[in-house]
């Protein structure tokens, strides 16, 4: 099945989290699972972003590529898959668990991504108090683009479009029409609250917006990738985006009615959300991010 085609004019976690991640965790210990999702694409698990890789007669692309300390075993697992180097690296936006392996990977491979990725690679970034500083030249991303971008590779239109002010001002969205899959990037967490990067350009409403408009464009039999969390489907993208819509909703309505966010925090969310808290984002911090993206 094809993917409906439209015209769009728009487009764990974090940079400032990368260089605590990588400080305090064992990386030696991470292992790289390997997932055939659909036709020429695989999904990679590891620390951080889910890796997308599509392999065929043309070569190797990816998707993202978590940290730096990871690269040697995310290299030796894609060579299982398919030896040889990677042609092309998509970063799906600039946080530091997508783009952490960009400086390993980009000696040997063609980096692209939003413009905004390559702006925010280049000078400083702070988030939670942490600042990372610029990325390498070789690690960033030599071709860039605006609204969206095609890559004819392994018999396939690969399509990279842009989703604005969402998680991140500069998050990518690849469709792969003839696999039947999409990788969301960070415009999903599989049974999570998500983290929007609200000081970087993110907002929730433009979040649900874009996750609607991915929905739109999507068959009822897609495999999806997301961002972070277990390989999923449309079912389970359409409930992600529900939570979205309803949280979002009783914000709002709390918020007009004068409640204060300690107020709107010790009212809490109904019970179906509870466990979609466990993740990154607890719920008040969710609700906290949903209060901050509503107009004052």
């Amino acid at each position: 099945m094809s993917f409906k085609r439209t015209i769009l004019c728009v487009p764990a976690l974090t940079a400032a989290l990368a260089s605590s991640a990588i400080a305090q965790r064992d990386y030696s210990k991470v292992q790289i699972k390997t997932t055939h999702v659909a036709g020429n694409v695989y999904m990679l698990e590891g620390s951080g972003g889910n890796i997308g890789v599509s392999v065929g007669d043309d070569g190797i692309l990816i998707i993202d590529d978590q940290f730096a300390p990871l690269a040697d075993k995310i290299k030796a697992a894609i060579a299982k898959i398919k030896p040889g180097k990677a042609a092309f690296l998509i970063n799906t936006h600039y946080h530091g668990d997508h783009v952490g392996g960009n400086p390993e990977f980009g000696r040997d491979t063609t980096i692209i991504a939003h413009t905004n990725v390559r702006k925010r690679l280049m000078t400083p970034q702070t988030l939670f108090g942490r600042t990372t500083e610029p990325m390498v030249k070789h690690g960033l991303p030599v071709i860039t683009f605006d609204e969206s971008l095609s890559i004819y590779f392994n018999g396939e239109e690969v399509q990279a479009i842009h989703f604005p002010h969402g998680h991140t001002d500069g998050d990518i969205v690849i469709f792969f029409p003839k696999s039947n899959v999409v990788h969301m990037g960070d415009h999903y967490f599989k049974d999570m609250f998500p983290f929007v990067d609200i000081d970087h350009g993110g907002n929730v409403i433009g979040f649900a917006k874009n996750v609607q408009a991915v929905i739109d464009r999507l068959p009822a039999d897609v495999k999806v990738i997301p961002g972070h969390g277990a390989l999923s489907n449309l079912t389970e993208l359409k409930k992600f985006h529900g939570m979205l819509v309803e949280t979002i909703d009783i914000v709002r309505s709390q918020k007009a009615a004068g409640k204060s966010l300690q107020e709107i925090k010790r009212e809490g969310l109904p019970p179906r959300w509870t466990s979609w808290g466990s993740g990154f984002i607890s719920p008040d911090k969710w609700l906290e991010t949903v209060f901050n993206s509503l107009p004052k």
